[in-house]
């Protein structure tokens, strides 16, 4: 009942008017421009701590490619909060709330922000797309709007001009993590997701996405201390879980997915000569579960497998067989057989024929 309730409204939508775009950058705006001076970009870059859509119009794309550093102070110090594990110290339970979240949210990232809203591989119900966007937005990646537009672009412009993280074209550095912290990329360019922008619920939470990270950190400190008063033999407690389960495990999220745009554009095997310069790499596939095949993905990017072949270990395509046997998604999209069998010449950037 719930599929049949819930399935159309996840249905792609047409286009968004100009004007319902304009409006809808309007009210992601409600702060308006930045006044002039350091003092303005100063008050703009803290207001965007806690709302992402302070100053910002339909797509800042025209905005200096620099790193804002007040913007970034709170991704900063989750790096040098993890510092913490050396006074907080460590314990199992600790450490299996940090592999489970790690886990969990790899998953919701690789899943559904990037395999479902980025590229519509499967449908399933309004429900399960909002309770997963609220699970990826824990991993303080920001909004699912913002994380699908800024990768349909990508592929639009694959390591051309215009890729917003191409590690040929901008370096190790920029590709990995600094694109992200420049004014030219904190916008979320409605016009790329009209089919998600329709949808109330995914645009507060793209625009407020701190909230979740924030009320994550709050549980599981809270549940460290509950544990500290009613089971002092697991040796845990509030600051021990926020930093292990929270800061560490997000940490360790942020990069693991970063490699695919610094790592997998360099280092692995082409099997097929897509206009990029795409990789797959067995390391990166494993740590960021499944998501390392990645001239694979560049060759069909519709697919909700990126494993092409048996071997190529895809523990996201596992999980969506799962969540499918389960009821809660349908309709996955697969690689048809002449693609799979594709064996045409290297691209532009690979002088060897496609190895398999």
């Amino acid at each position: 009942m719930l599929r049949e309730v819930c399935a159309a409204p996840c249905e792609p939508a047409p286009s968004l008017t100009d004007e319902e775009l304009r409006h809808a950058a309007a009210a992601r705006s409600s702060r308006g421009r930045p006044s002039a001076g350091a003092w303005g970009a100063f008050k703009l870059a803290v207001a965007r701590w806690f709302d992402s859509g302070a100053g910002t119009a339909a797509d800042d794309g025209a905005a200096e490619r620099r790193v804002d550093w007040v913007r970034n102070v709170p991704f900063m110090a989750m790096h040098a909060a993890c510092l913490g594990v050396v006074w907080v110290g460590w314990s199992p339970v600790a450490m299996m709330t940090a592999g489970a979240l790690y886990l969990l949210r790899m998953l919701a990232i690789t899943g559904f922000y990037h395999r479902y809203f980025s590229h519509r591989a499967f449908r399933t119900s309004r429900p399960v797309q909002f309770a997963f966007a609220v699970l990826g937005a824990s991993a303080a990646q920001r909004g699912p709007l913002w994380w699908a537009a800024h990768h349909r672009h990508h592929h639009a412009h694959a390591d051309r001009p215009g890729d917003p993280h191409s590690p040929r074209r901008d370096g190790f550095l920029w590709s990995h993590m600094g694109w992200f912290m420049s004014p030219a990329y904190f916008a979320t360019n409605l016009r790329r997701v009209p089919d998600l922008a329709r949808f109330p619920e995914l645009w507060l939470l793209d625009r407020f996405d701190g909230v979740v990270p924030v009320l994550l950190g709050a549980a599981l400190f809270g549940a460290g201390e509950w544990l500290a008063s009613a089971a002092p033999a697991l040796e845990t407690d509030g600051m021990q879980m926020l930093v292990w389960g929270f800061l560490v495990s997000t940490v360790a999220v942020y990069h693991a997915t970063y490699t695919i745009n610094s790592l997998a554009h360099r280092f692995g095997r082409r099997r097929y000569a897509t206009r990029d310069d795409s990789r797959n790499n067995f390391a990166l596939a494993l740590l960021t579960l499944g998501e390392g095949w990645h001239n694979n993905h560049h060759h069909y990017p519709g697919a909700a497998r990126q494993g092409f072949r048996r071997w190529e270990i895809d523990v996201t395509w596992y999980f969506l067989c799962l969540l499918r046997a389960l009821g809660l998604i349908w309709d996955l999209r697969t690689a048809p057989a002449h693609v799979l069998n594709s064996r045409r010449l290297a691209g532009p950037f690979d002088g060897s024929p496609g190895q398999s």
